[in-house]
């Protein structure tokens, strides 16, 4: 069983590195828990990667012997190093599935703390690791959902390639994801971490050890982040399909694209600064904290990364819910050529936005109107993607299915995020809402609001796709009107608190702050539970729902052109493009697409066509 080989190597790796560890520091005299713990890790890493699979399909080849690597196979073949891309979207997807209900049972104790102004739930330690545990893994799955799961998935397909540039990469690339998982996890039980998900000095280079295991994972997601960029990039530059030029495009290709960009260089900087918060807890080295180091210059290498970290996010997001609507709105994609630009404006203006997270920090008070003024910017590109979906919903006949009722929130939802996000530009309140509600309610605005809801909405679209199987309607109609509803009482009353004043991160707050936080709580709970019918609804459909047609949504982009789910290398007759990316309204471009040679080049009729 390849888990229970990876399970056994990771020992065996960390014993190996945490003895080379205890022999270094007991020649020099330093404190052998940290170094231990890291060196260990290391070697923990590479023995979980070579127990899962990596050896045989990839190892051996460094050493001059024969890989042996079989990517088909039965349900086993998701619970080992594969790099069938098919099989590492799905590895992801139910990995951040589960990673996204228990940061959803983190907020709901959360919530249970805030339902009154007293503390009667957690210590204000155990409050703070709560708070930054649910921070954490809520930023995971927003950063991989789409980009390593939907994306893994669907991005060769929709493109035409058999798979990935770099199918091995790719694999690597998941199999780092679950120590992250298990770091993570951990970390209670070492003390926590009372710091937040920012990891700021000097408070992150004093924590406990739950501290240490938090830094290492969220290196080693930058890792996996940074080696998938690399091959969305190169597999769209080199894996298209022929006659697909980059004016023929699909949207969604074009945002994975524009977020791999991203996620390749601006996630090294986080990198660095993780690595230089663990170089001064274990080797002594002084970046920044006092005396000679500077804390207000790690601020600056986390949120060079971490804003452009929103496009990682929302971008992806962006491409699969104007496929949705595009497709449910039986229209091509209004200002096509607008969205692409604005992709590119927002990838160039998102490194130049960050200081805005400074404005309260102290810096040069010179560089607060021209970061003001930048951050103003990128509203512009992302005003156009707005109103694409506006323009291809207008005048529309739209065909109301459970996917493009969650694409349509993201619309909706994303214009609060957006409108509030104008005020947390502006220097002067900026200042005066700097750490309240205000900025919790409109950061999930953007980001839960606008990205989760575009999950769902992919998740409903492609589940046909990737199980075969057709999903309850009904259920899922039921999911989103729970969900819409108790999310945005949820989060609109936050920002009333925030407006005068109540601070994020904090258990205890003023009395006057009680009701409102009462019906926050009530919502949130109710938000929790409405993802039930979708637990339901998911694991029953996968196991028994009716077969899907090929292509149940009458789509025209190329995944849709396929078996459900695809073979192995995905098409049987491999598509030449010769249209423009959707041709709806000139059914004589199907044909001239896909060719007659290709068993399914004609879309089946949708439900109600």
């Amino acid at each position: 069983m390849p888990l229970v080989r990876g399970v056994i190597y990771a020992a065996i790796g960390f014993a190996i590195g945490g003895s080379i560890s205890l022999g270094i520091t007991n020649m020099t005299g330093e404190d052998y828990k940290e170094p231990m713990i890291v060196l260990g890790y290391v070697f923990a890493i590479i023995g979980w990667l070579m127990g899962v699979g990596m050896w045989k399909i990839w190892g051996r080849e460094w050493f001059g012997k024969s890989t042996v690597n079989d990517p088909t196979g039965g349900w086993e073949r998701y619970l080992k190093f594969n790099t069938d891309h098919k099989v590492i979207g799905i590895q992801y997807l139910a990995t951040l599935a589960v990673v996204f209900l228990l940061a959803g049972l983190l907020a709901m104790g959360l919530r249970a703390e805030l339902a009154d102004s007293g503390q009667n739930v957690f210590t204000k330690n155990t409050y703070n690791t709560t708070m930054s545990l649910h921070g954490i893994m809520m930023i995971a799955v927003a950063v991989a959902a789409v980009m390593g799961g939907f994306s893994n998935y669907v991005l060769p397909l929709i493109i035409g390639a058999e798979d990935v540039a770099f199918p091995r990469i790719n694999a690597l690339s998941f199999w780092v994801v679950p120590p992250v998982v298990v770091l993570l996890l951990l970390t209670p039980l070492f003390g926590g971490f009372d710091f937040g998900w920012t990891a700021y000095p000097p408070l992150a280079t004093q924590a406990p050890i739950g501290g240490l295991l938090f830094e290492l994972a969220f290196l080693t997601f930058g890792i996996s982040s940074i080696l998938g960029g690399l091959n969305f990039i190169a597999t769209i530059i080199t894996q298209r399909a022929p006659g697909m030029t980059w004016g023929r495009m699909p949207i969604f290709a074009w945002s994975v694209l524009a977020a791999s960009i991203i996620s390749l260089t601006a996630t090294q900087w986080v990198a660095y600064g993780m690595l230089m918060i663990i170089f001064e807890r274990v080797f002594n080295m002084v970046f920044f904290s006092p005396p000679g180091g500077n804390a207000l210059l790690y601020e600056h290498i986390f949120w060079f990364y971490s804003h452009p970290a929103v496009y990682i996010m929302i971008l992806p997001a962006f491409g699969a819910e104007l496929e949705i609507i595009s497709h449910f709105a039986r229209k091509p994609i209004f200002a096509y050529r607008w969205v692409v630009r604005a992709f590119a404006a927002i990838v160039a203006l998102s490194f130049v936005v960050w200081a805005h997270h400074l404005f309260t920090s102290g810096m040069g008070e010179e560089l607060a109107v021209p970061f003001m003024v930048l951050t103003e910017l990128i509203s512009i590109p992302t005003g156009i993607i707005f109103l694409s979906a506006l323009g291809t919903v207008w005048r529309s006949k739209l065909r109301l299915k459970v996917p493009l009722l969650f694409a349509l929130a993201v619309v909706f939802n994303f214009a609060i995020g957006g409108l509030t996000g104008i005020f947390l530009a502006d220097v002067a309140t900026d200042i005066a809402l700097q750490d309240t509600y205000f900025v919790v309610a409109h950061f999930h605005y953007t980001i839960m609001g606008g990205e989760m809801f575009a999950i769902f909405a992919a998740g409903y679209y492609w589940f046909p796709k990737i199980t075969g199987r057709m999903y309850n309607e009904t259920l899922g109609r039921i999911h989103f009107a729970l969900m819409f509803i108790l999310y945005n009482i949820t989060f609109l009353v936050m920002f009333i608190p925030g407006t005068v004043g109540m601070n994020r991160r904090v258990a205890e707050y003023p009395p006057e702050f009680e009701a409102m936080n009462l019906i926050v709580s009530i919502a949130a709970f109710g938000l929790g539970l409405s993802f039930l019918p979708w637990i339901y609804n998911m694991l029953n459909s996968w196991i028994r729902g009716p077969k899907a047609p090929d292509n149940p949504w009458g789509a025209k982009t190329l995944e849709w052109q396929t078996s459900s789910p695809p073979p192995l290398e995905n098409f049987k007759v491999m598509p030449t493009v010769t249209g423009d990316p959707y041709g709806y309204g000139d059914e004589s471009v199907v044909h001239a697409r896909f060719g007659k040679s290709s068993p399914s080049s004609q879309a089946a009729p949708a439900e109600g066509d």
